[in-house]
């Protein structure tokens, strides 16, 4: 029994380490090229904010009209201008022939979407690395350099908020450059606490929040960026975490599609997002490599 016990909790560990903060800093002497080097804050993001907005409003845009079947009450809140540029995107890509674009639509599933409106879609399976666990690879299509990969879901807690129990053996716990954390586990409490955060945070029937990154039938495809795993000497990184502030204006009805929430209410505060962009063109097959340490060496 203390035989097998020992054994199930070394394989744990074995794929538990690469998340593990304290881990990887002792071992970043052995694994130089797992350190990503910034040569001054200003160059730390390696697109812009316009350019974030611009790939998560292509995606959210498509995911939304490929769902409005489902979607009837909000779709009729919207003001009359937007209602038709949906309409008009709905004849023109030849998904509806009717004036009423809610009715007799086929839907098809959000890595179709991907795929068609992005080029390439990614998904969860096992790490190439021994003993990794869970990783993410790009399954179809290419992605090119500069491009938005993915987005690392959970709920947002500011540096003053507490965090501890559900710190406790989560190794999902990604810390921004101001110190804001968020709580990429699906599991346990902090699965619950990101469910109750996301219920509280609502308009009528539009929603602040996706929470089908929790599942396995994603509506946000880019949701799986906590499964990222870090580069080591072999894998070099192809991926890069890239913090961004959703915008005042950014539409209502694709809010529903951002895999975060404040931990606490707060009307002022601007909902906090890390996304995953290419270092490099990635062909499909490969599995996604992030630093989980960056330097940004102040002049």
């Amino acid at each position: 029994m203390i035989k097998e016990a020992l054994q199930l909790l070394a394989k744990k560990w074995n794929s538990y380490k690469y998340r593990f903060v304290p881990w990887v800093a002792l071992n970043l002497h052995k694994n130089e090229r797992t350190l990503r080097q910034v040569e001054e804050h200003s160059r730390d993001k390696l697109i812009s904010d316009k350019d974030v907005s611009v790939h998560l409003l292509k995606l959210f845009q498509v995911l939304f009209q490929n769902s409005l079947t489902t979607q009837v009450e909000a779709f009729h809140l919207l003001p009359p201008h937007v209602q038709s540029a949906y309409q008009k995107k709905a004849v023109d890509v030849g998904t509806s022939k009717r004036t009423d674009c809610c009715r007799n639509r086929t839907s098809i599933s959000s890595s179709e979407v991907m795929l068609n409106t992005l080029g390439f879609c990614i998904d969860r399976a096992p790490s190439s690395l021994p003993t990794a666990g869970t990783g993410v690879f790009v399954t179809k299509g290419s992605v090119p350099k500069g491009a938005m990969v993915s987005m690392y879901p959970g709920t947002v807690y500011q540096p003053y908020e507490p965090v501890f129990f559900q710190s406790l053996y989560n190794p999902f716990i990604f810390r921004c450059i101001d110190g804001i954390l968020i709580d990429g586990n699906d599991k346990g409490i902090s699965k619950t606490i990101f469910r109750s955060c996301l219920r509280r945070d609502r308009l009528g029937p539009f929603l602040f929040g996706d929470e089908t990154w929790l599942t396995e039938h994603l509506e946000n495809p880019l949701a799986v960026g906590q499964y990222v795993n870090n580069c080591t000497n072999e894998n070099a990184a192809n991926v890069c975490y890239q913090e961004f502030d959703v915008p005042a204006d950014f539409p209502v009805e694709l809010r529903q599609y951002m895999p975060n929430v404040n931990y606490s209410v707060d009307s002022l505060r601007t909902l906090r997002c890390v996304v995953l962009v290419a270092l490099r063109d990635i062909t499909q097959g490969e599995e996604l490599f992030s630093n989980y340490y960056t330097v940004v060496h102040s002049k």
